[in-house]
């Protein structure tokens, strides 16, 4: 896994030091996290517009991909940057909601099965959430 200053070094961005922590916090958590999420871990170090700045601009670049839980609730993930970069943003991967614990995760290794469309139609995104109980919930 990349740094969070390679990370910015690779996509052309600005090494601030609010832009660096929001990346520490994704790197360090496996799980997508809601900007509520990360307004609680970054401990006041920047406020919400610049987060929101942030994720709009991680997102944009394709650093991070948004996932929409079962409550409609936008969270962000970092991008397995073998399938996403700046010009393709490729995340069609299921995602998995624990009921238990509430993470939220990517499965990068499972595709989503592409959904043909009728005519004049174009698919721009697809999202596919799973929603149970994972491993280490399912373990203790």
């Amino acid at each position: 896994m990349s740094s969070s200053i390679d990370i910015l070094n690779d996509f052309s961005l600005r090494r601030t030091a609010s832009r660096t922590q929001i990346l520490d916090i994704f790197t360090k958590h496996k799980e997508a996290l809601s900007e509520n999420d990360l307004e609680l871990r970054i401990n006041g170090m920047c406020d919400r517009a610049t987060i929101y700045r942030t994720l709009k601009t991680f997102t944009e670049k394709g650093i991070l991909h948004k996932v929409i839980d079962e409550n409609n609730i936008v969270k962000y993930a970092l991008c397995d940057h073998s399938y996403c970069s700046e010009r393709e943003h490729n995340h069609d991967h299921v995602h998995f909601k624990c009921q238990q614990c509430g993470k939220t995760i990517c499965m990068n290794e499972i595709a989503i099965q592409h959904v043909k469309l009728p005519v004049g139609f174009k698919a721009l995104e697809a999202n596919f959430l799973v929603i149970g109980v994972c491993d280490q919930c399912n373990n203790a």
